[in-house]
């Protein structure tokens, strides 16, 4: 009896955990690797950072969702290199795999465009980690605002500006003003948490860029109703402890500003850079690897390339965003096409992305939708978007709990995971800073 074909898939996210459970039946040897245990739910992650979810009811154990998969095995590791001629995949601590047929991916990292030095002073948005750091630094600057026997001091701490106006930024806010106004109104004696300033500076000149315009204005009015400043056109030149400077047009300006979030754009990891090396591929400005019409790379038909990692067109030549369905549909293809190799049968030729539309949520009962060209937008969407997360949080068990917690932050402002734990940027800072002017910026 022959060996069973291998499969390494790296990463358990979208893309590679529907992958391996599309691959349940197939006669193979799977193995999922990645350098956390669960699968993470990314797009309540900031409900995590604004204390509306706790950590475990957004992400899954990966031995836990594919325990009832026996051709599955899950290994924790790091995947480092890959060598295509010798079909292995190193791993950081030297381990090596061999794969028949391997499905990277691996996802993306935040950019900060080229300013890595800014990612201290203004966390991101991408992991669990992150979003707890952010939500101990949205807390503690109430907390410290509270202390201060100084009016300045207690403004600098109470002014909060998120950096990126799309669907990240644009969440963050909504949620940061529904905590400030409503969460923590009564909770406090010596401030008044209602008048804290919330800012989105955007680059472009309208915010969810990538929306239609019409949901793009709709969501700054909703945006704004919450008590959000937009300002766009903004282009961000330092980022330090006290707050920020900016560019407007020819005018450079200050803002002290205790707390500052980047909701900027994304990059490829190092890993996947080193994939592109090795596989002599061609990739865009981000470092996504361009890949063929049935998701692999030129020369190399057992190497599939998925979500955010994969430079993917659609029919008209245009790329597909790094959005969850693009990674969920291209999982799916890639296994459906190892399956038909395997069964001996033809294997559809191309990878067709359904466009099922986009959403972004700006506070409770407030959200904009594109879904297969309806435009939607206030409380229709929000219900629209409530509904399809529920679907996709992968445990059952996940989806009661964060419908339990939606319903009782949505009648009563409650949010239960307000927790400063750990430590957090914050602390580490020096509780003096100066902020440039930015006549001084770069």
């Amino acid at each position: 009896m022959p060996d069973q074909h291998r499969i390494v898939i790296l990463g358990g996210g979208f893309g590679g955990l529907v992958a391996a459970r599309t691959l349940k039946r197939a006669h193979a040897k799977i193995i999922l690797i990645d350098k956390r245990n669960f699968h993470l739910f990314q797009p309540l992650l900031y409900q995590v950072a604004t204390g509306s979810l706790s950590p475990g009811e957004i992400a899954a154990p990966l031995r836990s969702v594919l325990s009832r998969q026996k051709n599955t095995q899950v290994l924790l590791g790091e995947a480092v290199d890959i060598d295509p001629e010798k079909k292995l995949v190193h791993l950081r601590d030297a381990a090596e795999y061999p794969y028949d047929t391997l499905i990277i991916s691996t996802g993306s990292q935040t950019s900060y465009y080229g300013n890595d030095v800014w990612r201290e002073a203004a966390p991101s948005l991408k992991t669990l980690e992150e979003a707890t750091a952010i939500r101990h630094k949205l807390l503690y600057a109430f907390e410290r605002a509270e202390r201060s026997a100084d009016p300045a001091e207690a403004r600098a701490w109470l002014t909060f500006v998120i950096v990126g106006a799309g669907a990240t930024g644009l969440e963050l806010a909504g949620a940061l003003a529904e905590i400030a106004r409503e969460t923590l109104r009564d909770d406090f004696r010596h401030i008044r948490p209602e008048e804290a300033r919330i800012l989105l500076m955007e680059g472009g000149n309208r915010v969810l860029n990538t929306y239609p315009e019409d949901l793009s204005a709709k969501a700054e009015a909703l945006v704004t109703r919450l008590g959000v400043e937009v300002m766009k056109g903004v282009f961000v030149t330092d980022i330090t402890s006290a707050g920020v400077t900016y560019k407007h047009g020819d005018h450079h300006d200050s803002l002290a500003a205790r707390t500052v979030l980047w909701a900027g754009g994304v990059t490829s990891t190092s890993f996947g850079k080193k994939v592109a090396e090795r596989l002599h591929v061609e990739t865009d400005r981000t470092g996504r690897i361009k890949v063929q019409p049935g998701l692999t790379v030129p020369g190399h038909p057992d190497i599939f390339i998925v979500g955010d990692l994969a430079l993917a067109q659609n029919k008209n030549g245009q790329p597909l965003p790094g959005v969850a369905q693009v990674a969920i549909q291209g999982g799916r293809f890639a296994a459906k096409v190892i399956a038909a190799r395997l069964a001996g049968k033809t294997p559809p030729p191309r990878f067709h992305y359904l466009n099922k539309g986009d959403m972004a949520v700006i506070g409770r009962a407030a959200a904009v939708a594109n879904i297969f060209g309806i435009h939607i937008s206030g409380f229709p969407a929000w219900l629209v978007w409530l509904f399809i997360h529920l679907i996709y949080i992968v445990e059952f068990k996940n989806r009661v709990l964060v419908f339990i917690q939606w319903g009782f932050e949505y009648f009563t402002f409650s949010r239960g995971a307000r927790l400063i734990t750990g430590p957090a940027v914050s602390d580490s800072l020096d509780q003096s800073p100066t902020l440039h002017s930015g006549h001084d910026s770069p």
